[in-house]
C-alpha cells in the first residue's frame, strides 16, 4: 500500500480520440457501392467541414480499452452495493443471449417466425409466477422502478373497478426503497410514511392508525433496506387487508427469500422483481433493467398488454403456438414491444434454467449466510443498530467517538484497498449509514479481505483521521467532490477547439 500521508493524486490528462488523430489514417476500407448512388441533401444542409477523427482500428480499439480499464467493475472486484445485488453474472448468459435466433429476430415480425422468442418469455412468466407465488406475471416494464408504477396503477385501477374512488392514500415504511414514494407521488397519490420500531419491522401501532378507508395500500420491501425481515409480515398484511387495501410488494430483495419464501403465499397482492438483480442480469451503468410484475388472481384483468399466452394447444407432434393476450380490464401498455428480451428477459431465462429450484435456494442461503458472516466480524467495530439476524444485507453506522471521519471518508478509503464502496446514507433512518450486501457469488477469502479493510480504517480514523478524510490516495484521480458535480451540470459533448456547433 502506497503511503496514503505522501500520495498524491496524478494530474491525468486522458487524450481524446480527436488528439490521436493524424489526417489520412485509416480504419476501415469501405467496399464500392452496390446500389445506385443517391443525390446529396441540398446545400443548406450540408457541412463544410466535419472534423471527424481519422484512426487505424487499434488506435481506436486500445483508446476505448485503456478508458474502460479506469472503471472498476464487478469482474474486477467486490461490489458491496446494499440493495443493489451487483452479483458476478455468468458469462453463458452472454453467449445465450447472442444465439442468432435471439439476436436476429424483431418484435414486428409474424408470430409464427418468432415461436422461439414467445416460448422463452412464456416459459419465463412460468417460473416467475411459481418462483413468487402469483397467479400471473408481465415482462412489460422496463425497470424496477417502472415496476412499481405499473403496480400501483393496477391497484388503483382495482379499486376503481369497484367505484371504490376515495382511496388515495399509500402507506411506505421509513426504511423502503426510495423510489416507492417517487412512483406514488407521479401517480399524484399521498404518500403516508409509517415508522420502524426497535427491531427494524414496521410500528404496528403506527400501521394500524393509518389504515382507513382511504388507503389504497401498502408498499412494502421486506426484506427492507435494514436488511430485516419483518417478523410481524403476516399481521402487516392482515391490518392492511382489513381495511380494504392491497399489499404491492417491492421485490428488490428477492435475493434473499428464492425458494425460502413466496410472496404471494403470504399475502402480497402484488410485486415486481428486479431481473437485473436478482437473476443476474448485468446491473449498472443505466441498464438494462427488468422489472416484471407478479399479480395475485383478483388482479389478473388489471396486468398491462399484452401478455405472451398459448393461442393455440398443441398435440403429441405439433407444439403449441405461441401468441399475444389482452386481459380484460388492462391498465395498457408500459413499454414499447415486449421489454428488455434480449437484454433482460432471455439473460434471466438462462441464468434460472442453470441454476433450478435446489440452485435457486442456494443463492438464498449464501446470500444470507454471507451477509451474516460479514455482520459478524464487524459488529465489534461498527455499531450495528439493529443488531439481529439479517438476510442478504445489514447497515452500519460510519462514525466512531471522538472522530471527524464519517460514512463517506470511509467509502472513499475502501477505494485504496480496492474495493468499491457500500452504499452510502440510505436507509435515512440510520445516521451515516453503510449499506452492505456481499451477495452470494462472492467466497470466504473475499469477505475476510473485505472486513479487514474494513477494520483497519476503523483504525486508521482514531489514529490517523487526516489519511480516510482526504482518501483515496491510490486511485487514478483524487477525491471528487460530489457536490459540485451535481449542482454545476456538464451535459454538453465535447467539441474540438474553435469547432462552431452551429
Amino acid at each position: 500500500m502506497v503511503n496514503a500521508l505522501e500520495a498524491t493524486s496524478p494530474k491525468v490528462v486522458e487524450p481524446t480520440v480527436f488528439d490521436l488523430s493524424s489526417p489520412g489514417r485509416v480504419g476501415v476500407r469501405m467496399p464500392a457501392s452496390d446500389v445506385p448512388a443517391m443525390e446529396a441533401p441540398p446545400p443548406h444542409l450540408l457541412r463544410s467541414e466535419l472534423p471527424l477523427p481519422e484512426l487505424a482500428e487499434a488506435d481506436v480499439v486500445r483508446h476505448y480499452t485503456r478508458l474502460s480499464s479506469f472503471n472498476y467493475s464487478v469482474d474486477g472486484g467486490f461490489y458491496p452495493l446494499g440493495s443493489c445485488t451487483m452479483k458476478y453474472n455468468p458469462k453463458i448468459n452472454e453467449d445465450v443471449c447472442r444465439l442468432p435466433g435471439f439476436l436476429f429476430t424483431h418484435p414486428l415480425q409474424p408470430i409464427e417466425t418468432a415461436q422461439g422468442n414467445l416460448a422463452l418469455m412464456y416459459q419465463l412468466q412460468e417460473w416467475l409466477k411459481e418462483i413468487a407465488g402469483f397467479a400471473g406475471v408481465t415482462l412489460q416494464p422496463a425497470a424496477g422502478a417502472q415496476g412499481e408504477f405499473t403496480g400501483i396503477l393496477m391497484m388503483r385501477a382495482y379499486h376503481k373497478s369497484r367505484s371504490d374512488d376515495k382511496r388515495v392514500k399509500m402507506l411506505i415504511p421509513d426504511a423502503a426503497h426510495g423510489t416507492n414514494p417517487a412512483s406514488v407521488g407521479m401517480m399524484g397519490m399521498t404518500v403516508v410514511t409509517i415508522p420502524s420500531d426497535s427491531r427494524g419491522n414496521v410500528d404496528l401501532n403506527a400501521l394500524e392508525a393509518a389504515c382507513d378507508d382511504t388507503v389504497v395500500g401498502m408498499m412494502l420491501t421486506n426484506p427492507n433496506t435494514l436488511g430485516m425481515f419483518d417478523e410481524n409480515v403476516e399481521k402487516v398484511i392482515s391490518l392492511v387487508h382489513g381495511c380494504g387495501g392491497l399489499m404491492y410488494g417491492d421485490g428488490a430483495n428477492l435475493n434473499a427469500l428464492l425458494g425460502i419464501v413466496r410472496p404471494g403465499d403470504v399475502g402480497f397482492d402484488v410485486m415486481h422483481f428486479n431481473l437485473h438483480k436478482t437473476f443476474a442480469v448485468p446491473h449498472g451503468g443505466g441498464g438494462p433493467g427488468s422489472g416484471p410484475v407478479g399479480a395475485a388472481e383478483h388482479l389478473l384483468d388489471f396486468l398491462p398488454d399484452p401478455l405472451v399466452g398459448i393461442v393455440e394447444e398443441g398435440d403429441d407432434e405439433t407444439p403449441p403456438l405461441y401468441g399475444f393476450i389482452t386481459p380484460a380490464k388492462t391498465i395498457g401498455r408500459m413499454k414499447t414491444f415486449h421489454g428488455h428480451f434480449g437484454g433482460g428477459l432471455v439473460r434471466a431465462f438462462a441464468y434460472i434454467a442453470m441454476q433450478g429450484p435446489d440452485g435457486l435456494k442456494d443463492i438464498a442461503q449464501y446470500a444470507v449466510l454471507n451477509a451474516n458472516y460479514l455482520q459478524a466480524k464487524l459488529r465489534d467495530t461498527y455499531k450495528i443498530p439493529y443488531d439481529r439476524i439479517c438476510m442478504h444485507e445489514f447497515v452500519a453506522e460510519g462514525r466512531f467517538e471522538g472522530s471527524d471521519v464519517r460514512a463517506l471518508d470511509i467509502s472513499k478509503r475502501l477505494m485504496d484497498y480496492n474495493f468499491h464502496p457500500p452504499t452510502n446514507y440510505f436507509p435515512l433512518i440510520v445516521p451515516e449509514a453503510l449499506m452492505i450486501e456481499p451477495t452470494e457469488t462472492e467466497n470466504k477469502d473475499t469477505l475476510d479481505a473485505f472486513a479487514d479493510a474494513m477494520i483497519k480504517i476503523a483504525e486508521e480514523a482514531k489514529t490517523a483521521p487526516e489519511v480516510v478524510k482526504s482518501a483515496p490516495h491510490t486511485t487514478r484521480f483524487g477525491r471528487m467532490d460530489e457536490v459540485k458535480a451535481a449542482r454545476e451540470l456538464v451535459l454538453c459533448c465535447w467539441l474540438p477547439e474553435g469547432y462552431d456547433l452551429s
